[in-house]
């Protein structure tokens, strides 16, 4: 799911309540927690709504001026079900925190050296975290489309791995494109110089 920066705003403040999305299937489940630009937000509870269904109060809960600005959003899925989603802030994402770690200790810095072995040992593409590392380092902002094309790696494949490395605290996710975090930089850093 992704949301407006101004929705995650409202979802944080407690202003929206609601999200509403049309899919052909259900991609989040009650409970679930997603990781945004402002924190974790929790899925409380997910119902099928029909057109009729929505008014101009329910639009303005989700972030839109009334109901037609809300059906609008739906111009790219004429098919699908459409979802009322209960939302609510959760918690500070703690990837944050650890993102603007500037100093790893030896023991960090071996705990992340030997994740990103695994990432490499079990990836379909072979050693690939320190191309992705540097291509992110040199190309900062640059979208996964981009960084698909300077790697030779698939956009969704891309994707995926950057977010192990923002997991990890390694790279920051922008609306559009990625760069190292404090956290990576001292990685990479640390990393290429011992070798």
């Amino acid at each position: 799911m992704l949301f407006k920066l101004e929705q995650l705003n409202g979802i944080k403040t407690g202003k929206i309540a609601y999200a509403y999305w049309k899919w052909l299937k259900l991609s989040v489940n009650s409970g679930s927690i997603i990781y945004t630009a402002v924190g974790q937000i929790k899925i409380d509870e997910i119902n099928i709504v029909s057109e009729e269904d929505i008014n101009d109060q329910d639009a303005v809960e989700s972030g839109y001026t009334n109901k037609q600005d809300l059906l609008k959003s739906f111009f790219r899925k004429s098919i699908g079900s459409i979802y009322k989603i209960a939302v609510s802030y959760h918690f500070e994402d703690p990837r944050i925190e650890l993102r603007n770690e500037i100093e790893l200790t030896d023991s960090e810095f071996e705990d992340l050296k030997n994740k990103l072995a695994r990432f490499d040992k079990f990836s379909n593409h072979g050693p690939c975290t320190k191309t992705v590392l540097l291509a992110i380092q040199n190309n900062p902002n640059l979208h996964a489309i981009g960084i698909a094309k300077l790697t030779g790696f698939e956009k969704d494949w891309v994707n995926i791995n950057i977010r192990k490395l923002k997991n990890l605290g390694l790279s920051i996710s922008h609306l559009v494109g990625y760069e190292l975090s404090p956290r990576g930089m001292e990685f990479v850093n640390k990393y290429f110089n011992k070798e």
